[in-house]
């Protein structure tokens, strides 16, 4: 049964939702007439004023072509989870040291895009890779408005053309980083009962000091109905370790019943739509070439430097975000 206030908070999501389509259809609508008023000048007007007419007419062309975009958007299904938190997960792959030290370079890039964002960023575990600059794994807490709507589209494998450091040869290596986007639900959206959970209690293993590996401070939670189980070991209270299981755990059910929910969705409608699956390929990062292609939409962009400081992740979020979203549309109709 979902809470009230939780049902006035949806229909009033609904009504800004519908609000805003409203008035993108108004101007769409305004914009036509201008342009049909622009339309008998150019016919019936003098030379300069045609010259005029004319740059006018581009610009309002353009302008409606962008509207009907916007509400083509604006009338595509949305994901209930788009507007939650998101837990990242940065893990690496194929290619050893330098699979670990690009999984911390791509857990900086989104580091830097959350602050442009403006969201929270809060390391939930971190396990570094012994010899290296990188770690093997890393789980955050993106916390903000739309951080799953604007991340989703990250889940995957994504691939490193580049020389390392320690390449004497100049040799181009490949690694692959896994990366998988969870929404944060809360409490009232999943609710855990304990009878559900297995938790152990363990000393902390590696870099952390003699009070962690002296004390049964890590915490490993398994769920009983979906086998799921996170571990957590990095605070030294066992505490802070077990509520930060039970936000990735919430997580990871919350996302598991997520994605069996759109698989149902699409099976019904008897078609397949690669959206992000954690075992695709979905992008490379050519270093020697300043390249990044993104392969699902055949998307390259000649400015990683800048993508890779967080600064330009945009340029290749939103290409994404507007194909899947035309997609389901066009599904649905």
């Amino acid at each position: 049964m979902i809470p009230s206030f939780l049902k006035l908070a949806n229909a009033s999501k609904e009504l800004a939702s519908l609000t805003e389509t409203k008035e993108l259809f108004d101007r769409w609508q305004k914009t036509i007439k201008d342009l049909q008023e622009l339309g008998t000048i150019l016919s019936t007007g003098d030379e300069e004023m045609q010259e005029l007419a004319k740059e006018e007419y581009e610009e309002m062309t353009d302008q409606i072509k962008a509207l009907e975009k916007d509400i083509i958007i604006q009338l595509a299904p949305k994901d209930a989870a788009d507007e939650t938190s998101a837990i990242l997960e940065i893990r690496a792959g194929a290619g050893g040291d330098e699979a670990s030290i690009f999984s911390a370079d791509m857990a900086r890039m989104y580091e830097r895009f959350a602050q442009l964002q403006r969201w929270k960023w809060e390391v939930l575990a971190c396990s570094e890779e012994t010899g290296s600059k990188g770690f093997k794994d890393i789980t955050v807490n993106v916390g903000g408005k739309n951080v799953f709507g604007l991340l989703k589209y990250e889940s995957g494998v994504h691939r490193v053309q580049r020389v390392p450091a320690t390449e004497s040869q100049g040799r181009i290596h490949t690694s692959t980083v896994t990366v998988a986007i969870m929404p944060q639900p809360t409490e009232v959206q999943v609710q855990i009962r304990d009878s559900d959970l297995k938790i152990d209690v363990y000393r902390a293993s590696g870099a952390g000091g003699q009070h962690v590996n002296t004390t049964d401070s890590a915490v490993r939670i398994t769920h009983i109905p979906t086998g799921l189980v996170v571990s957590m070991q990095d605070e030294r209270s066992q505490h802070k370790n077990k509520q930060k299981a039970l936000k990735v755990l919430r997580a990871k059910i919350y996302e598991q019943e997520r994605i069996k929910t759109e698989q149902n969705r699409r099976e019904s409608r008897n078609k397949q739509i690669g959206t992000g699956d954690r075992s695709e390929k979905i992008r490379t990062y050519n270093y020697p070439q300043n390249r990044v292609t993104d392969h699902r939409i055949n998307l390259t962009l000649y400015e990683l430097e800048n993508i890779m400081s967080g600064e330009s992740l945009l340029n290749i979020i939103r290409p994404l975000q507007e194909h899947y979203l035309i997609e389901s549309l066009t599904e649905e109709f």
